[in-house]
């Protein structure tokens, strides 16, 4: 993994070091969980799981019912705010519905600090661990705004407000301008991944080789063709697994962060 440094920890949950930041290998997503959201997020750290991914995009996440759950976990003293690695996201107004966290005719730069301000009191924390790009305004290239938003990005990190930032939904040539032109280096990619697709090689090749950490998201419910094929049974069968575990083991070996959004306390 090049520069990152993979420990486990006592517990043997697997972490990775990235820019001297600990991030778990195995995260949380509360994507799509509306009403549920406490829940399973509760549900989530009572399992063990140590990382969290949101967004204050209300359209598909409920931000502040993960700050219920990690309200209830610290009150409880089933964990600690250092222990848990908490990530969100800015999300543009294109991919929000009508429940915006911050004033559409804003500057772009104010809008992101309007949403982290939102973040940090929906999750009632005073720190972020990763604050993510949900994804450059356009499908191809970065535009004037794409940098503006960065950059706004950049000064929160400056603050000490963020540990780390990062970008999802990223093709590799957007992926190549960003990290030329940043003076604040993503450290995180978060990509759906597909494996016709070689599960994003051209871009976790790219992260491997500047020290980013890959976070790979969908990677069952994107790859039903995948989780069917004969050699994956056979893989599964030989180790005495589930075809999922498999997977997601086949994710960490290559070098990613996988997250799950499961509803299921067997599967968590």
């Amino acid at each position: 993994m090049s520069g990152l440094v993979v420990e486990r920890a006592p517990e043997s949950t697997r972490y990775v070091r990235v820019r001297d930041v600990r991030v778990p290998t195995l995260v949380y997503g509360t994507a799509w969980k509306e009403d549920e959201t406490a829940r399973l997020a509760t549900m989530a750290i009572d399992a063990g799981f140590r990382g969290i991914d949101t967004a204050n995009q209300r359209r598909h996440y409920f931000e502040a019912a993960v700050g219920e759950a990690l309200a209830s976990a610290l009150a409880a003293g089933r964990l600690k705010r250092e222990d848990v690695f908490l990530q969100t996201k800015f999300t543009y107004v294109d991919g929000q519905d009508h429940r915006l966290p911050y004033d559409p005719r804003a500057p772009l730069a104010t809008q992101v600090g309007q949403s982290f301000a939102s973040s940090l009191q929906h999750l009632g924390v005073d720190y972020l661990d990763s604050f993510v790009l949900h994804g450059p305004s356009t499908s191809r290239g970065l535009t004037a705004g794409d940098w503006e938003t960065w950059q706004a990005m950049e000064r929160l990190h400056e603050a000490g407000k963020t540990r780390l930032l990062g970008v999802s939904n990223v093709n590799l040539g957007q992926l190549d301008e960003l990290y030329a032109g940043a003076t604040t280096k993503p450290a995180i990619v978060q990509n759906r991944c597909f494996a016709a697709m070689g599960w994003d090689r051209a871009v976790r090749q790219f992260c491997i080789e500047r020290d980013i950490l890959y976070q790979g998201f969908s990677l069952l419910t994107a790859n039903r063709e995948a989780l069917s094929d004969r050699r994956v049974h056979e893989i599964a069968s030989r180790a005495g697994r589930t075809v999922p575990q498999v997977i997601f083991r086949f994710a960490l070996q290559v070098g990613m962060s996988a997250l799950t959004g499961t509803t299921s306390a067997a599967h968590m």
